[in-house]
């Protein structure tokens, strides 16, 4: 009787986990691509550190491999609504929102968590790093277009030890990156996300109940209405 022939692993992905509805779907993409997910979640000093718990839920429904929590207060700069005492915008117009680049943004984001994810992959002998960006419903973020994702995977190629010794190519997977909210909630439904799981607002109350008024509660609001599913958000 002939030994049945072993299965290769699963080649190792890491994915940015913020916790969130994009990140969430991202997630659920690694999955369904075959690989096996390690998360990575920052505690920066965000004023919606509930995301934080919402990203355990996540990482613990989907069995990652590790879920790594990593502590770097971006307070310290400022400079965002998300990491200073500054008002966050509510109810602004669908084209104000798409107009420059708010307040919400936190200077350089996702470029650090990139570059953490970067050297948690190389650890890991990884070449794939997932992120949940889109360059439709993105609130004007610089960090979420095409170009920064192309720009940054040409730097993780060029600055380590496997890129320079030609032993791997790192592949930053943005695999929401031209999709709508619709498309995406349309697109993680299938993959069996569960929303209610997830968290979005940039101001949620003491209680973790989302605003509604926000960029993000907006987007995610008209995400769900226009993919014709229903929003398990709860709203305060």
């Amino acid at each position: 009787m002939t030994a049945e022939k072993a299965r290769p692993d699963p080649p190792r992905a890491v994915v940015l986990l913020s916790g969130g509805l994009d990140s969430a779907t991202a997630l659920a993409e690694a999955v369904a691509a075959g690989f096996l997910p390690s998360a990575l979640s920052f505690r920066y000093g965000q004023r919606h550190a509930i995301e934080i718990e919402a990203a355990r839920r996540l990482a613990e429904r989907a069995r990652v491999e590790r879920h790594v929590i990593l502590d770097i207060d971006l307070r310290v700069f400022g400079g965002s609504a998300l990491t200073a005492d500054l008002e966050v915008p509510k109810d602004r117009p669908g084209a104000e929102m798409s107009a420059g680049v708010p307040i919400t943004y936190v200077p350089a984001r996702n470029t650090i968590f990139l570059s953490f994810a970067l050297a948690f992959a190389e650890v890991l002998g990884s070449f794939d790093i997932f992120i949940g960006v889109n360059a439709l419903d993105y609130s004007g973020y610089p960090d979420c277009r095409p170009e920064f994702v192309a720009a940054f995977e040409r730097v993780a190629n060029l600055a380590t030890r496997a890129g320079v010794e030609g032993t791997g190519r790192f592949r930053i997977h943005a695999p929401l990156l031209h999709l709508s909210k619709a498309e995406i909630i349309r697109r993680g439904t299938l993959l069996g996300v569960d929303y209610a799981l997830t968290a979005s607002c940039y101001d949620p109350s003491p209680e973790g109940l989302a605003c509604g008024r926000c960029d993000s509660c907006q987007l995610r609001r008209k995400g769900f209405l226009e993919a014709g599913a229903p929003d398990p958000t709860r709203y305060s």
